[in-house]
């Protein structure tokens, strides 16, 4: 099999030369001996594989479309994992300067604390719309400007006075964050095909478990220095930590591309490279869709009951999510250990989260498959807080409740980067995929709300009450896994069965066009 020349003419002197395969070819963008190849391609795309068979015509080699796809990587998503471990740092190094010194200097009480807590994840969902805005307002300028804006009210929080102060500015702190950190995945999916996103969107969600380690590190030497200077050690922290991100802001507005074929980093090439690889990510009728949303496709993303299980789902993992980081260092105080003890301990959990994150994400990509990946996440999450609840409710030596750190964090890191690549893939078009991360975001911010409130001080030092609530929502994460699994997989067999009455070689548009959902709808498969 021919892979063909390059032309020499212009203007078309970067296009190949194309030889058509015979429709019993393999698809050379198919490794071969492939698991994940047509005949096992569970749940994926089947329209898209068969277009680019029938279309049989090689645009670009496998090792064109390699190195397209490794210089994203490095030069999109690390970039954009810098930036979302900066919001993380931002967002929860409250917990550490609670223990350093904040609650005592601006006289807080357990209620307080908390309401600081809530104040960001009220503005944070009240915000969640402004995800649709990456597809009205250029990306470099919007996220540059969402990064500066939350640098820098996390630095004004050093100067706060009183609880109203940082009240307000934790509020506002959540309107900056919401404006980025939930439309990211969304943004990820202008680059990469439905199979390559769990695996970087795993790369970008997986510096949040990074920066709580690396948090508990920072905190822990800053609150060492602290004790030698004049400034409290947590001032100093929240200064220190929350000042990077207006200086990256700045690389933000030059690095950050706004699609594939405006990228700076990629030659002409490659940038049509880029550009034709996701071709068949689009409804073959629309085309390229063009910046700005389409009202029709919002209202029936609206009206589709499979985003609210994922809603539901993100709800749960988030009671989780959003209450160890800012409370674990609390309770590893409270298991008998000091403070710059707790500091330090509290990092290696995260670090062994980053690295279950990766790992899951990386073979939910391999396998196609995103159902099981949530079950064992969620189950691994829900074993470690029932060890921390069994060890608390048996007062049994704090050893037995560290250790259970681990597989909860690691557990509730893993299904949210899973859930969240679910919602997206499973979406045909830029305007159903941003209305779904909305509505993924709105609801399933709404459990930190009540995860926010389960560590309260009457229940230290076992906590037993907040980890047997987390250990709970993470089994219903995982009954409703299996409960989405099921009505995909129902649905995916309807399709099937419309398109096989269809005279394949005839349908030169691949439409379903008895028993389709919708009107000029590509044939569209779910991932289960």
């Amino acid at each position: 099999m021919s892979f063909g020349t390059v032309h020499e003419d212009p203007p078309h002197a970067f296009e190949l030369k194309t030889i058509p395969l015979s429709k019993h070819s393999i698809d050379p963008l198919t490794p071969p001996g492939d698991p994940n190849a047509k005949d096992s391609f569970q749940g994926a795309d089947v329209g898209q594989y068969e277009s680019r068979r029938k279309d049989s015509f090689m645009l670009y080699t496998p090792d064109e479309e390699r190195n397209v796809v490794k210089k994203l990587d490095r030069r999109v998503v690390i970039f954009l994992a810098l930036l979302y471990m900066l919001s993380f740092l931002d967002r929860s190094n409250i917990g550490n300067a609670k223990i350093a010194g904040l609650t005592e200097d601006l006289r807080l009480s357990s209620s307080q604390y908390e309401w600081l807590l809530t104040a960001f994840y009220i503005t944070y969902i009240l915000f969640e719309w402004m995800t649709l805005l990456y597809r009205v307002v250029p990306p470099h300028i919007y996220i540059s400007v969402c990064v500066a804006s939350w640098g820098l009210i996390a630095s004004l929080q050093a100067a706060a006075g009183s609880f109203t102060t940082m009240f307000i500015l934790r509020a506002l702190l959540g309107v900056g964050e919401a404006a980025f950190g939930p439309g990211v995945p969304f943004y990820l999916s202008f680059f990469y095909k439905r199979e390559e996103l769990a695996l970087r969107n795993g790369l970008f969600i997986s510096a949040a478990p990074l920066a709580t380690s690396f948090a508990s590190s920072l905190a822990w030497l800053i609150t060492k220095a602290g004790e030698n200077v004049p400034i409290a050690s947590w001032r100093l922290l929240l200064l220190i930590e929350g000042f990077p991100s207006m200086v990256v802001a700045v690389f933000a507005w030059y690095n950050i591309p706004d699609s594939p074929g405006t990228a700076r980093f990629l030659t002409q090439r490659q940038k049509r490279v880029a550009q034709l690889r996701l071709r068949g990510e689009k409804d073959v009728k629309r085309g390229s869709e063009k910046p700005g949303l389409k009202i029709k496709e919002v209202l029936q993303t609206l009206a589709d009951p499979k985003v609210y299980v994922t809603a539901a789902m993100f709800f749960g993992c988030n009671v989780a999510f959003s209450s160890l980081p800012p409370f674990l260092p609390t309770i590893v105080q409270q298991m008998g250990y000091s403070a710059l003890k707790s500091q330090a301990l509290s990092a290696p959990p995260y670090l062994f989260s980053f690295v279950v994150g990766l790992l899951v994400a990386y073979f939910s990509d391999r396998y196609r498959n995103r159902s099981f990946f949530v079950c064992f996440s969620t189950f691994m999450g829900a074993c470690g807080y029932t060890i921390i609840a069994m060890a608390g409710w048996r007062q049994a030596g704090p050893g037995w409740r560290y250790a259970g750190v681990y597989p909860a964090a690691a557990g509730f890191f893993s299904a949210i980067t899973i859930i969240i690549t679910w919602t997206i893939n499973n979406q045909d078009s830029d305007s159903k995929r941003g209305t779904g991360m909305v509505m993924l975001q709105f609801i399933g911010q709404l459990g930190p709300l009540l995860g926010t409130r389960l560590y309260p001080d009457s229940d230290k030092p076992y906590y037993v009450k907040g980890m047997s609530v987390c250990a709970g929502f993470m089994l219903l994460v995982c009954a409703l896994s299996l409960m989405l699994r099921y009505i995909l997989a129902r649905e995916n067999a309807r399709s099937r069965l419309a398109y096989s009455r269809l005279d394949v070689e005839d349908d030169e548009e691949g439409l379903v066009k008895e028993g389709r959902v919708d009107e000029g709808r590509e044939r569209f498969m779910y991932i289960l």
